[in-house]
């Protein structure tokens, strides 16, 4: 049954300025799971104004308190993972599995953020002043723009909220078109259930044709002294532009073309089963997901055998089905350009030893694809395919595979497949990547750990204590009695 909700203002539901809503399409079945305001530049105006009125009280909040609100939305994100999978399943196509796991992460999210409230924000300085107190700390910035995205909606809303939230600041929060009650309306619901005060979190839903305009219209706001932004380079390369336009600091978590590397020595049925995970969970659509699988030559006949014959045999299809492995893309366009990756390179002579990337049921389906035979003038060996595709690569030596696995724009993640720690550590160690994980696949998520990547996958880090000090500002100040100090002048 669809739903209708409204922007979230100063802690109140309230229709768009112009009264307009725009649809949300269940991709599965097509029809409309929810009817959301369309939010305009008036409504974020509307939006600041609220944070901005928040902010001072906000700031000031007991940390106790603080930390209270966030145990407490844990709490009931940790009561809600069957709305959760039943939402993300009609919105975005997620499978069961997958949707659960974001409510599970979002609550530890939550955890962290309540744990970080109270730990330490500042050093005591050495000074050559004499009499002189001199400390530094760390202060919250103000109102922070949250742009959240569709694919992990609630683990990477939570993400982008939670912990400017928790540092003291207030929050206007623009979900993704695909997925605004699952990345910005249930979170909203959660924290303000738990507590929150009327202000600090508002959420502007906007139609897929204002994004441009809404996004422009919060960047330019000069109260919103902060941006953070999880989704394609593309658009996040748009918004880094934007924010250096207006002198302000940015966190971007974009996309990546992540490699598997499968050396000489691997257990090639470990192997397997991470490759089957990191490339195919939600359909390919994580910005950690396994693109490219970079295999030994001395395992590679074995290992692509046992892949292809894995893939081949994952169920695909109704995300609301518990048994479902592979579900449907976001969307019909989505679909199209993974199919025309995949069209691409088997025209240019890559060989499919799984699927077809022919769009089957309802035009957002596609079988998982494995490709062999990959090479430079294909679009799909340096574009990011974030669809149930990807493609393995053949090498002749490990320093063969760390220069393969670097030959890309990208840099957020990578995994490392070995029966030799020192030896993967060592090839970790080589990987120009934000984040590597020794004998795992490339999707991994803790809140405490510093997430984000290097080159165009962004700059900047979210979780624990580098989220901490992202959302934060370094002030220095310094004490001393009255009448100490001497003036030459």
């Amino acid at each position: 049954m669809s739903v209708t909700r409204g922007l979230i203002i100063d802690g109140r539901e309230v229709a768009a300025a112009s009264g307009r809503t725009t649809s949300d399409i269940n991709p599965w079945t097509g029809a409309v799971c929810a009817e959301v305001a369309a939010g305009t530049p008036d409504d974020v105006r509307r939006a600041v104004d609220a944070a901005d009125a928040a902010f001072e009280a906000w700031a000031a909040t007991k940390p106790a308190e603080r930390r209270r609100i966030f145990l407490r939305a844990a709490q009931l994100m940790g009561e809600r993972v069957e709305e959760v999978v039943r939402l993300m399943a009609e919105e975005v196509g997620g499978v069961a599995p997958w949707a659960g796991f974001n409510a599970r992460l979002a609550a530890d999210i939550l955890l962290e953020a309540a744990a970080e409230v109270t730990r330490p924000t500042g050093q005591t300085l050495a000074t050559n002043a004499e009499g002189v107190h001199s400390a530094q700390v760390r202060v919250p910035k103000g109102v922070i723009a949250a742009i959240s995205p569709w694919n992990a909606p609630v683990i990477l809303g939570v993400r982008a909220v939670a912990m400017p939230i928790a540092m003291g600041n207030t929050v206007v929060m623009k979900p993704s078109e695909d997925a605004p009650l699952a990345c910005g309306l249930l979170i909203s619901d959660v924290l303000h259930e738990a507590g929150l005060p009327a202000g600090v979190l508002n959420v502007v839903t906007n139609d897929r044709a204002d994004a441009a305009e809404v996004v422009s219209a919060l960047i330019a706001d000069p109260r919103v002294r902060m941006v953070n932004f999880t989704g394609s380079t593309e658009v996040g390369r748009a918004i880094g532009v934007q924010a250096a336009q207006h002198l302000k600091p940015a966190v971007l978590e974009l996309g990546g073309k992540n490699a598997l590397l499968v050396l000489e020595d691997a257990d090639v049925d470990y192997a397997v089963d991470a490759a089957v995970f990191g490339s195919f969970m939600n359909a390919g659509q994580i910005c950690m997901c396994v693109d490219r699988v970079i295999v030994h030559r001395a395992v590679a006949d074995e290992f692509t055998a046992k892949f292809a014959d894995r893939v081949r045999a994952l169920p695909c299809g109704d995300p609301g089905d518990a048994s479902t492995a592979v579900g449907p893309v976001v969307s019909a366009a989505a679909a199209r350009r993974v199919a025309a990756l995949v069209e691409d390179a088997v025209a240019k002579g890559a060989e499919p030893v799984a699927g077809t990337g022919e769009i089957e049921d309802r035009g957002t389906l596609i079988r998982p694809v494995v490709l062999t035979g990959v090479t430079r003038e294909m679009k799909v060996y340096y574009d990011e395919i974030f669809g149930p595709a990807t493609v393995v690569h053949v090498v002749d030596s490990t320093d063969e595979a760390v220069a393969l696995a670097n030959d890309t724009p990208y840099g957020l993640t990578a995994g490392v497949i070995t029966e030799n720690l020192a030896a993967g550590l060592a090839v970790a160690g080589r990987l120009r990547t934000g984040i590597v994980h020794v004998n795992d696949q490339s999707i991994a998520d803790e809140p405490q750990a510093p997430f984000g990547g290097v080159k165009s996958s962004g700059y900047g880090r979210f979780g624990g204590q580098a989220g901490a000090e992202a959302f934060t500002d370094t002030r220095w100040v310094t004490a001393q009695a009255v009448g100490h100090a001497h003036y030459p002048i």
